[in-house]
């Protein structure tokens, strides 16, 4: 590429690049101006409704209602304020626009954006008066027209009240004189707002439904609440009283002792608030009236429960008073006699310190609830309590005896094994001595050529374990849980002796019967013979099992079953 080709292709690129940027700042004026012009004009718009026609036409129509001093002073007041806003607030709002409009055509858009902010502010200002103005106006223009709507809705409502009272007058005697004088009131309001209509007095219209509505609403409450309040306080509440004080006296009589109800103090009170009460009911005040009076009324009735509750507690404390007391007394004959007889169990028998423990504090226990139950009597004697408390206090008095008398149960059945076990190891010893007795009886009555070594042995073992048993019984204190193993080691050895006695018994006189029977086949047949001789031999040596099982053997060969009938022989 050549210099000059070079240097018109740079050329070409910077005018190309200089006419694209001119393009978009074109672009961005225009967007700007666009922008501008659009919020200039929203300006003027809004300038221009804040003057409506609307204030005009409702200030006419005030024009024509003009019949008092007062709704002249009211009209001249907000034509003033119209002026004002007309004559003095929109022309300089008119001005500023004027001044914001040469600083578009001078482009100064930085200035621009703050002026605009600033005279935003000072219309929206201007406009909320002049709204705030049409709706004054309009207030007083479409009151007639508004109140004559309140009230004849006030009117069928207040019908409606008096119906309903003068159908139940009877229910409204307590309250009548003050209801019917504001029956008048409401009517004397009626017609002055009649009056203030046609005289058009528009800011004494105002008050007059507000008194209306407020009078009206007050006695649609009496009507409605008023029978219930007078049922309750004249009726209802004092036939309560009445009869809750007639059941206090028999009670009180009958020895209840009721002062913690304080029934005498409440019902003092409940007479002063039910005057309270209708002293405000005559003013037409029922604020809280019939909930004060439930309350009363739900007072009373729980008191009907109190009575029941303490004939009840009456029954129960006498039941329990004379129950608890022999159990009680019974109780600590027992743990008295047992703690005296400590020392001897524990000489006796083998007792720890904790067992000895557990016994005092059974009885320290018992004296406790004694002295507790001496304390209730006493309580009950002096009338210091009512039958509720005296009842609550035996029952939970009832339950702590009966953790103590259980205590003293397991103490007792723990301390009667000990003595059970002993005398049972006393009784067992002399079974088991006859046992061992039995068993020597039955092998000296068999003439055996020997007795087995094992007899022997077994019968040592039997022996020792009969000495350390009644070592065992001879020991003070006795230890029952080494006592309980003597007997029982006794127990098995001398039964595997006697067991071991009968076993050899039936043993050798089976081998010796099998011998003799077999003797009538020697002559007839050697090898009986020859197993019989050994059985005999055998025999002789105090081997009776192997000399069973030879002579079995022998015989087995001619006569087959020869054990079972030697079995059913030694049986019989």
């Amino acid at each position: 590429m050549s210099k000059a080709t070079f240097i018109l292709i740079s050329i070409s690129y910077y005018i190309f690049s200089v006419t694209i940027i001119i393009i978009v700042l074109s672009l961005i004026k225009n967007h700007y101006k666009k922008k501008y012009q659009n919020e200039l004009n929203e300006l003027e718009r809004n300038k221009n409704l804040i003057i409506s026609a609307s204030i005009l036409s409702e200030l006419n129509k005030v024009e024509t209602l003009i019949n008092n001093d007062e709704l002249k002073t009211t009209y001249d007041n907000w034509q003033e304020r119209f002026k004002k806003i007309k004559d003095e607030e929109v022309p300089q709002i008119t001005d500023k626009l004027i001044e914001i409009e040469d600083l578009f055509h001078e482009q100064k858009y930085k200035k621009l954006d703050e002026k605009i902010s600033k005279i935003e502010l000072e219309i929206y200002n201007v406009k909320t008066h002049a709204n705030f103005l049409l709706n004054e106006i309009k207030e007083l223009t479409q009151s007639e027209e508004k109140n004559r709507e309140i009230v004849t809705k006030l009117k069928t409502k207040y019908r409606e009240i008096l119906t309903k009272y003068n159908k139940n007058k009877v229910d409204y005697k307590e309250v009548s004189s003050p209801l019917e004088l504001q029956f008048e009131n409401v009517d004397k309001l009626f017609s002055a707002f009649e009056i203030a209509m046609e005289n058009s007095s528009f800011t004494e219209i105002g008050k007059i439904v507000k008194a209306l509505d407020d009078t009206i609403g007050n006695l649609e409450i009496i009507v409605d609440e008023a029978p219930t309040i007078i049922i309750l306080g004249k009726n209802l509440i004092p036939k309560k009283m009445k009869d809750i004080e007639a059941i206090e006296k028999k009670l009180t009589k009958d020895g209840y002792l009721l002062d913690y109800l304080n029934i005498s103090y409440n019902i003092k009170e409940s007479n002063k608030k039910i005057s309270d009460i209708f002293a405000k009911l005559n003013v037409l005040n029922v604020e809280d009236s019939i909930f004060e009076l439930r309350t009363m009324l739900n007072y009373f009735d729980s008191l009907y429960n109190d009575f029941d509750k303490e004939k009840i507690s009456r029954k129960l404390f006498e039941e329990l008073s004379r129950t608890l007391g022999v159990r009680i007394t019974k109780l600590l004959k027992t743990a008295k006699g047992l703690v005296k007889s400590i020392n001897e169990l524990r000489y006796s028998y083998d007792l720890t310190n904790e067992d000895v423990t557990i016994i005092t504090n059974i009885n320290k226990e018992i004296e406790s609830a004694q002295k507790d139950y001496d304390i209730i009597i006493n309580s009950y004697r002096s009338k210091a309590f009512a039958y509720s408390k005296l009842a609550r206090e035996l029952e939970h008095l009832n339950v702590q005896v009966s953790k103590t008398e259980e205590k003293l149960d397991i103490s007792l059945r723990t301390l009667g094994s000990l003595k059970e076990d002993e005398l049972r190891a006393r009784e067992q010893l002399d079974e088991i001595k006859a046992i061992l007795k039995q068993a020597k009886e039955k092998i000296n009555s068999y003439n055996l050529p020997v007795i087995p070594k094992n007899y022997y042995i077994e019968l040592s073992e039997a022996n020792d374990a009969i000495k350390e048993m009644i070592k065992e019984l001879e020991k003070q204190p006795i230890s029952i849980k080494i006592l309980n193993t003597r007997v029982d080691t006794a127990r098995d050895l001398v039964l595997k002796l006697f067991n071991t006695t009968n076993e050899i018994v039936k043993t050798a006189y089976m081998a010796e019967m099998a011998i003799v029977y077999g003797n009538r086949y020697r002559p007839v047949n050697k090898e009986i013979d020859f197993g019989l001789t050994k059985a005999e031999n055998l025999f002789f040596k105090g081997n009776f099992k192997s000399s069973l099982e030879n002579a079995i053997t022998s015989i087995n060969v001619v006569e087959p079953g020869i054990y079972k009938r030697l079995i059913e022989s030694y049986g019989k």
